[in-house]
């Protein structure tokens, strides 16, 4: 895309044609044009001013001055119209294009920031801006593709490229040089929340983690007040510790309310003690000068004061004698500016916004001077702008005398400013300017940080020098070291310590084990290894017997038990080897049911001397099985092996073998002969690691002999190395040889009727095949295939121990078959059937004691048993009121004489029964039955109130109405009618004996109411005073009548009454007979008797026909 630039007339000026670096003029003329009116414009130009020739530069100022009040005060038209009308004015820029400005808004929103950007390029040649630095980039890359120069002031990283060139020295540099002159590499940095800030804060950590630095914390102040101030910094305080705050935000110093907040707040928590550095971030951007003016927005706030102590502002230096100020008031003097601007309301970034439009247009006179004046390009002028000297605000810019950069700090009165630093960060030149820093409190302030965070060629380490990171590297190697050689020596010294001594040694001398000759035994058998059975021995035989030299046995007595002794070949071992002391020391942490326990090494040496019997000897020490070996067993005709026992010793074989193969160590020397079989008869697997023993001790072997290697395989039998060494498949040919053993009970081969000598031929020198032949009668047909599957002549081709045992337990459908496992089986069951039998029995004798229990609370009360129960003596005790009841049947004697012993149980039963199941219903306690009688009590043996005489009342009227419906089984037709008798007040409980224990009452009260029963009258029911009188106390609708003055014997007579009733009770009660008058009422009519039953009656009453 290219324009050329135009003339004021409107016409191209064909010396400044170039690239769009400007912006758009109106539409030019046609391209054919009458040859007339070409001569008048050719005339036309020739007779105009040179002046009128000159083309139009137009810089466009883009910056959010609308929408942020604080950078509307750099008054940014009035600056760039003053840069451009003395740029319009200067001599030396005569001949040159004609300078315009244009103030263009830039949102302060970042998505449009960019659309201004956009809009911007199109519109001007060069382009002052964007101040958002989320814009930055993306303005640089359109600037490029239109050829328009941008100089971005705002930016705080960016570097000169293409058509873009930084009006002075990036933020992120010099704020980097600082920091790299105090060392002060861990910052942090905190935002104002606007869009601006926190994309300044985004870009300035990315510079400066460009460049190395630790940037513990960008974070934002949300809210913008003094909370939010609290927040951030609560922020900075729980996150790495940091030795500077970058405060991204408007300062303080033009009226930034958000930086205040901020510093108010550091002051609150302690943080501007000097512990920390603040370094604003807007102050890079312009110049502030030395003196109290700068301050004046901290005078009516001390503590503001005291909070800025802390902050070091760094800004752009002007000359000495000189600053914005001043210049600002030479440019109203000379009528500038307009006479009624308040200068100090206007920001120092007027100056920055003057010396950006200045710097452009001087590389555009640069360009053009190197170009001949001919047309320059957007590039040009940017590289020409980086070269480019001229005067600035305040300043001469450009220039490489003067540093560009001067560092200002508070006195301890905090009243002005002082120039302490002069900084440029281009040549890294940093020197004092007379005055020193002063930080909080006289302190020293934040300290230092490894200067390797500045070194380029360096990568720190956590902050730590890299010499000390070496020494530190060096010194740990030699501790390493040396603590690895003294652990080494401590345990090499500590083990052989425990191998000589203490409960665990291995290390075995005459003095730890006794010699024994087993009586009975062979000599030369003892002596060739075989281990015969010690079973019959007693510990006091064994004490009895001389000690024997080592030479001359193999059993010995240590700590008290039977041990075996393998010895190694030859006589003059002087000596244990370390590799055989610790060869030994792994196998015996072998620990398995299955697999015998080795206790040491024996060595039994001469010190000196006549050299004793036995000395120079080296055995291994295990434990000793009294049934001897599986050999031994085998060969005792007189010891019956059934299927189960052999099974069991066979897969105690497998399982011990199978341990071993686990632990990545065959046998390699597997035979029954090495089998050995304990007292409780289990099968152990012993000398297993003797190979390695004899290596590590560097003994030759001696050359095994034809009987020995009827159990090797075929392929070890071929290679001699092979065989010392052992493999796990020659193991499990072995095993199956062992199997054929146990399952013949004979030895190896015994069927083929061959010698040792042609059996090994046969077996190293195939084919024919040579194996033992087994009958399928001897051993389920499953075992006798896997035997042959594990004497398979390719190794290969022969299970794992693994796949064995899997095989072996399916034979036996994975039962335990060991011998005494199976016993303890047995009586594990026979327990759990007796636990369960107990537990049965437990559970009927607790059915049992629930019915005692039950039974003995229907004859007592619950209290009253329990006493009894427990033991303890049941005291009599007064009741103060109570109501009792009594009832008997009328003419009880005369059915008595009408019927049948067992007829007079069951109509008191069927009876009592009935009442029984009433009194169910009330809180009244059966207190007994005498023949006919039937005597309850209501408020004891549990206290009710005065409840008590209406639950008796109840209670008989409950009866008196099921009465009225009873009929005996035995005579129907003859009703059964009751008298009832109740009575109040105190009487005494106890119970009375031990053998068959009663729970009876005294009292008079027992007696009224006995004679309130006598007294009555069928189906009534007979009250004496004291009963009515809490009835009609208790108000619940008891219904009574007057009889009348009644003589109670032993009381004389009193008033008694009928009950009757009770409001809301509708039974039916039974109707009261008519009594005759002169008729007793204790009797039964003789018309109520059946004719049967009366010619019974009167056999037993001659001439009588009723009574009692």
């Amino acid at each position: 895309m290219t324009a050329c630039a135009l003339l004021e007339g409107g016409l191209r000026d064909p010396r400044l044609c170039a690239p769009a670096w400007w912006a758009p003029s109106p539409p030019g003329l046609p391209r054919t044009l009458p040859r007339l009116g070409l001569l008048l414009l050719l005339l036309l130009l020739l007779l105009l001013p040179r002046s009128a020739l000159s083309a139009v530069f137009k810089v466009g100022v883009l910056g959010p001055w609308a929408c942020d009040p604080i950078f509307a005060r750099a008054r940014p038209d009035l600056a760039a119209r003053l840069a451009a009308a003395r740029l319009n004015r200067d001599a030396a820029l005569e001949g040159g294009p004609r300078f315009e400005v244009a103030l263009l808004p830039e949102p302060c929103r970042t998505p449009g920031s960019l659309g201004a950007v956009s809009s911007a390029l199109t519109r001007v040649s060069g382009l002052v801006g964007p101040v958002n630095p989320a814009a930055c980039r993306p303005a640089e890359l359109l600037a490029q593709e239109a050829g328009v120069a941008l100089v971005p002031w705002g930016c705080p990283g960016t570097r000169a490229a293409g058509t873009t060139a930084p009006a002075v020295t990036p933020a992120a540099d010099a704020l980097y040089a600082l920091l790299r002159a105090f060392r002060w590499a861990h910052v942090a940095l905190v935002t104002a929340p606007q869009d601006l800030w926190v994309e300044a804060g985004r870009s300035l950590s990315t510079a400066l983690r460009a460049r190395g630095l630790p940037v513990a914390l960008v974070t934002s102040m949300e809210p913008s007040d003094l909370s939010g101030a609290r927040e951030a910094l609560r922020r900075v305080q729980d996150g790495p510790r940091v030795r500077a705050v970058i405060m991204v935000m408007h300062s303080v110093l033009l009226g930034g309310e958000e930086q205040r907040s901020l510093l108010e707040a550091a002051e609150e928590l302690g943080l501007a003690d000097g512990s920390l550095v603040f370094l604003p971030f807007d102050t890079l951007h312009y110049a502030l000068s030395p003196g109290p003016e700068a301050l004046a927005a901290l005078a009516n706030s001390s503590q503001l004061r005291r909070a800025h102590d802390a902050v070091l502002t760094l800004t752009r230096r002007c000359p000495p004698g000189s600053s914005v100020l001043d210049s600002l008031r030479r440019a109203q003097e000379h009528q500038e500016l307009p006479s009624d601007l308040n200068l100090q309301q206007v920001s120092p970034l007027f100056g920055t916004i003057y010396d950006s439009v200045f710097l452009l247009a001087g590389g555009v006179a640069r360009a053009r001077a190197a170009a001949g004046g001919g047309w320059v390009s957007g590039a040009a002028v940017a590289r020409h702008v980086r070269d480019a000297q001229v005067t600035g605000f305040c300043g001469t810019l450009g220039g490489t005398e003067e540093p560009s950069f001067v560092l200002l700090d508070t006195n301890a009165a905090g009243d002005r400013l002082f120039a302490t630093y002069v900084l440029d960060p281009t040549q890294g030149f940093f020197r004092s300017a007379g005055t020193p820093v002063h930080f909080p409190r006289g302190g020293r302030g934040p300290g230092p940080d490894p200067s390797c965070w500045f070194d380029p060629d360096i990568i720190c380490n956590g902050g730590v020098e890299p010499r000390l990171v070496f020494i530190g590297f060096l010194l740990v190697v030699g501790m390493g070291l040396a603590g690895a050689f003294l652990a080494h020596y401590f345990r090499y010294r500590l083990l052989h310590i425990q191998m000589v001594s203490g409960p665990n040694k291995i290390i075995l001398t005459l003095d730890d084990i006794t010699f024994l000759h087993p009586q009975g035994g062979s000599s030369r058998k003892v002596a060739q290894g075989s281990r015969t059975s010690l079973a019959g021995r007693s510990m006091s035989d064994v004490r009895s017997l001389h000690s024997q030299y080592p030479d001359s046995t193999n059993i010995g007595l240590y700590e008290g038990d039977w041990v075996w002794l393998k010895k190694f070949p030859g006589d003059q071992h002087i000596a244990i080897r370390p590799a055989t002391k610790m060869a030994f020391s792994k196998i015996r942490e072998l620990r398995h049911e299955n697999v015998a326990l080795y206790l040491g090494l024996f060595l039994a040496g001469s010190t000196g001397g006549a050299a004793a019997p036995g000395e120079g000897m080296l055995a291994v020490v295990s434990e000793h099985c009294a049934r001897g070996s599986l050999q031994d067993l085998l060969a005792q005709r007189d010891i019956k092996l059934d299927w189960m026992f052999k099974s069991s010793l066979l897969l105690d074989l497998i399982k011990g073998i199978r341990y071993l193969h686990h632990r990545g160590m065959p046998h390699g020397r597997l035979k029954s002969r090495n089998c050995v079989v304990d007292g409780r008869f289990v099968l152990k697997i012993t000398d297993h690691g003797h190979g390695r023993l004899l290596e590590a001790q560097r003994v030759l072997p001696e050359p095994p002999s034809a009987e020995d290697q009827l159990w090797t395989a075929p392929e070890l039998l071929r290679d001699p190395a092979l065989e010392r060494r052992g493999t796990l498949a020659g193991d499990v040919f072995s095993l199956s040889i062992i199997m054929q053993e146990v399952v013949c009970r004979s030895p190896p081969y015994a069927m083929l009727e061959l010698p040792p000598e042609e059996v090994v031929k046969r077996v190293q020198s195939p084919p024919p095949l040579c194996r033992p032949s087994v009958s399928m009668d001897q051993a389920p047909i499953e075992c006798i295939q896997l035997m042959k599957k594990c004497w398979a002549e390719q190794p290969e081709l022969r299970p794992s121990m693994d796949r064995t045992f899997d095989l072996f337990k399916s034979i036996n459908k994975g039962r335990k078959m060991n011998i005494i496992d199976s016993m303890l089986r047995m009586l594990e069951q026979y327990s759990s059937n007796l636990e369960d039998l107990i537990g049965e029995r437990t559970e009927e004798l607790e059915l049992e004691k629930q019915k005692t229990d039950r039974l003995l609370t229907q004859m007592l009360p619950p209290s009253v048993a329990e006493a009894l129960k427990m033991g303890t003596p049941v005291e009599p005790e007064y009741f103060e009121e109570v109501t009792l009841y009594f009832s008997d049947i009328v003419g009880f004697t005369t059915i008595s004489a009408m019927s049948e012993p067992i007829e007079v149980v069951d109509l008191l039963n069927d009876l009592y029964t009935l009442f029984d199941a009433i009194i169910g219903s009330h809180d009244v306690y059966k207190v007994e039955t005498i023949g006919d009688a039937y005597m309850v009590a209501s408020g004891l043996p549990q206290r009710n109130g005065q409840r008590h005489a209406a639950e008796i009342a109840n209670m008989a009227l409950d009866i008196l109405s099921a009465v009225g419906s009873f009929r005996m089984r035995h005579m129907p037709e003859v009703p059964v009618r009751i008298r009832i008798g109740l009575h109040s007040g105190p009487c005494v409980a106890g119970v009375v004996g031990l053998t068959m224990p009663r729970y009876c009452l005294f009292g008079d009260t027992v007696n009224t109411a006995s004679r309130m029963e006598s007294t009555g009258l069928p189906y009534r029911i007979h009250v004496n005073m004291s009963t009515v009188r809490i009835l009609c106390a208790l108000d619940q609708g008891f219904q009574t009548e007057v009889r009348g003055r009644t003589e109670l014997k032993g009381k004389g007579a009193e008033d008694t009454y009928w009950l009757v009733g009770r409001r809301g009770f509708n039974k039916p009660i039974p109707k009261p007979p008519d009594l005759q008058p002169g008729a007793s009422n204790h009797g039964i009519s003789l018309q109520e008797i059946p004719p049967e039953r009366r010619q019974k009656l009167e056999k037993a009453r001659p001439g009588q026909f009723s009574g009692k």
